[in-house]
C-alpha cells in the first residue's frame, strides 16, 4: 500500500472513530444511498468469504450481494470455485431417495426442504452474485468507496471482527458478525454500546440461537421442568484436529541440537524448529491486512488459513470457537448474567497457541430467586462423569450440555439440538413444556438479520445478548492468561484480586490501526 493510501486509510479510521456519536443521531433517511426501503433486498457486502463467510452468503443470496472483501482471494477464491462441484453434488443428493435406515442406527438426518433452499442459494450465489460483486482486500476501502452498501457480513479471523464491524456501524450500515462477537472483552463492550447508539440491525453468527429446539431447550428450563438449576457441564471435543493447539511457535534452534536435553523443553525447542523456515506470503494474500490490528508476525502457514484460531494473537480457541454455540443456552435460560469468579485449568500453555485442553470453573451468583450456579466448561476430548440416569447410552463426546435441577436433568447436544430431560420417565411424564419463545421463520439466523434490518422483525442474538455471552467466553481465556483464579466485578469490567489480568480485557492495536 502505498504512503497516499495509507494515509487515506488512517483518515477514514480516525473520521469513523470521531464521527460515530454524530452518525447516531442522523436521521436515517439521509445517511446516503445505501439506504434500502424496508420493502427491498439489502444490498450486503461480505468481509472474510473464504470460510464461514461464504456459507453465510449462501443463506443471505435472496440479497444483493453487491461487494466482496478478503484478505487471500487465493483461499477465498477456491473457496467459491468449489461451487462448480457443490451444485451438482447436492443436487445428485436432492434427485436420490432416502436411504433407509440400518437396523439398530437412528435415521440419517437429511432436511430436503432446507437442502432445496441451500441449493437456490449457492446457485444464485455462483451465477448472480459472484460475477458482479466488486471486489476488495481491505475492508476500509470497500466502506470508503463504495456507499450503496446497506448491510456489512463481518466473517474474518477473531482479531479484527471489532474494528470491522464498528466502522460498518459508524456508517449507519447493518452488522452481522460470526462467533465470537470480539477477541477481546472491551471489544464486545464496544460493539453492544454502539448497537445501542446507531440502533441498527445487528447479529452474531451463532445459528443455534435461532433453531426451534434451542427454543424448546429454553423452555424447558424457564417452565422449571428440572427445578432450580446449581450447576452445568457444557463440553466440546475442540480443537480436535481441526485446527493444532499445544504447539511451540516457529522459531530456530538457538543453541546447537547437540546441547539440548531430551526433556519437555528440549523436545519443544526442537519441534519449533522442525517448522521454522523462510515461507513465501501467497501471491494472492495480504499478509499485513491480515495481521490488522493484531502484532507483527512473519508469515507461516501454520497461522493461516484456519489455524489463526488456535493462536492468541488472532482466536480465542477452542471457547470462542464452540462457546457460543454451547454456554448460549444455559446462560439464555438461567438468566446468568455475568460470574463472581472464573478459574482455567490446561494443559501446558506457552502464551502463544492454546493448550490441548482446558476445563473453566464458572461461579454466577443467585439472581433474584434464582440459586447461584456452577457453570463447569470442557474442551479438548475432557468431559464431565456420565449422569448414571443414561444407562448404556454415552454422553455426546462431540459436545452437549448437562443442567442438574432440584427435580431432575436436562441434556442437550451443541447448538441446544435434542433437548431431552432425565430420566426418561421424567421426559416421558412432562411432555413438551409450554411455548413461550417465538420461533424464528425457517430457523433461518441470516434472513432473520435481513427482516430485522427491513424493520419486519427483531434480530434473535443481537450484540447487547450476543456481547454478554462472549464476555463469559472470554473470561475464561483471561483466566487462563492469569493463571490463576479471578475474581471478577462485572459493573466495572475489572478483576479485583489480580491487577495484571486486566491487561488482558483489552488489547493495544498495532500502530496505524488505532
Amino acid at each position: 500500500m502505498n504512503k497516499k493510501n495509507d494515509m487515506s486509510r488512517r483518515k477514514f479510521l480516525t473520521s469513523v472513530a470521531t464521527g460515530g456519536a454524530a452518525m447516531a443521531i442522523v436521521p436515517r433517511h439521509v445517511l446516503g444511498r445505501g439506504f434500502t426501503p424496508p420493502s427491498d433486498m439489502l444490498n450486503i457486502a461480505g468481509v472474510g468469504v473464504g470460510g464461514m463467510g461464504r456459507a453465510n452468503l449462501i443463506n443471505l443470496a435472496s440479497q444483493n450481494i453487491v461487494a466482496l472483501c478478503d484478505v487471500d482471494w487465493g483461499y477465498a477464491g477456491k473457496a467459491f470455485d468449489r461451487l462448480d462441484t457443490e451444485i451438482p453434488n447436492l443436487q445428485k443428493r436432492l434427485d436420490q431417495p432416502d436411504a433407509p435406515s440400518t437396523p439398530g442406527q437412528p435415521p440419517v438426518e437429511f432436511d430436503r426442504v432446507k437442502a432445496k433452499a441451500r441449493l437456490a442459494g449457492m446457485i444464485r450465489l455462483k451465477n448472480e452474485h459472484w460475477p458482479k460483486a466488486k471486489r476488495y482486500q481491505d475492508f476500509r476501502e470497500m466502506l470508503e468507496k463504495q456507499t450503496d452498501i446497506d448491510a456489512v457480513l463481518v466473517a474474518t479471523s477473531d482479531h479484527m471482527h471489532a474494528p470491522i464491524a464498528l466502522a460498518a456501524m459508524a456508517l449507519g450500515k447493518h452488522v452481522y458478525v460470526q462467533k465470537p462477537l470480539t477477541w477481546s472483552i472491551d471489544e464486545a463492550r464496544q460493539l453492544a454500546r454502539r448497537a445501542r447508539e446507531t440502533k441498527v440491525a445487528t447479529q452474531m453468527g451463532n445459528q443455534g440461537h435461532s433453531l426451534n429446539d434451542a427454543r424448546t431447550t429454553v423452555e424447558y428450563i424457564q417452565a422449571g421442568a428440572i427445578g432450580d438449576v446449581r450447576e452445568v457441564h457444557i463440553w466440546t471435543n475442540r480443537p480436535l484436529g481441526f485446527w493444532p493447539q499445544g504447539v511451540p511457535r516457529p522459531e530456530a534452534l538457538k543453541e546447537p541440537a547437540a546441547t539440548l536435553r531430551w526433556n519437555g523443553p528440549g523436545v519443544n525447542a526442537r519441534l519449533a524448529a522442525a517448522m521454522a523456515g523462510d515461507y513465501p506470503v501467497p501471491d494472492k494474500l495480504s499478509w499485513d491486512l491480515f495481521l490488522g490490528v493484531g502484532p507483527r508476525v512473519d508469515y507461516h502457514p501454520i497461522y493461516h488459513p484456519f489455524n489463526w484460531r488456535g493462536w492468541s494473537d488472532w482466536g480465542v480457541g477452542a471457547i470462542g470457537d464452540m462457546g457460543a454455540h454451547l454456554m448460549d443456552h444455559s446462560m439464555w435460560a438461567l438468566n446468568l448474567g455475568l460470574p463472581s469468579t472464573v478459574e482455567t485449568v490446561s494443559t501446558p500453555f506457552n502464551g502463544a497457541s492454546y493448550p490441548h485442553a482446558t476445563q473453566t470453573f464458572y461461579e454466577f451468583p443467585a439472581r433474584d430467586s434464582m440459586p447461584p450456579v456452577k457453570l463447569t466448561w470442557y474442551d479438548g476430548g475432557l468431559m464431565p462423569n456420565k449422569p448414571e440416569e443414561l444407562g448404556d447410552e454415552d454422553l455426546n463426546k462431540g459436545g452437549g450440555a448437562l443442567l442438574i435441577g432440584s427435580k431432575g436433568k436436562l441434556l442437550h447436544d451443541t447448538y441446544g439440538l435434542k433437548p431431552r430431560l432425565l430420566p426418561k420417565s421424567l421426559h416421558d411424564s412432562y411432555g413438551k413444556p409450554p411455548q413461550k419463545l417465538p420461533r424464528i421463520e425457517n430457523e433461518d439466523h441470516e434472513v432473520n438479520w435481513v427482516n430485522a434490518a427491513k424493520g419486519k422483525t427483531e434480530t434473535s442474538c443481537p450484540f447487547e445478548y450476543a456481547a454478554r455471552l462472549t464476555e463469559v467466553m472470554l473470561l475464561g481465556v483471561v483466566a487462563l492468561r492469569a493463571g490463576k483464579k479471578i475474581n471478577y466485578d462485572g459493573r466495572n469490567m475489572r478483576v479485583t484480586n489480580v491487577a495484571q489480568a486486566n491487561d488482558f480485557l483489552r488489547r493495544e492495536y498495532r500502530q496505524g490501526w488505532a
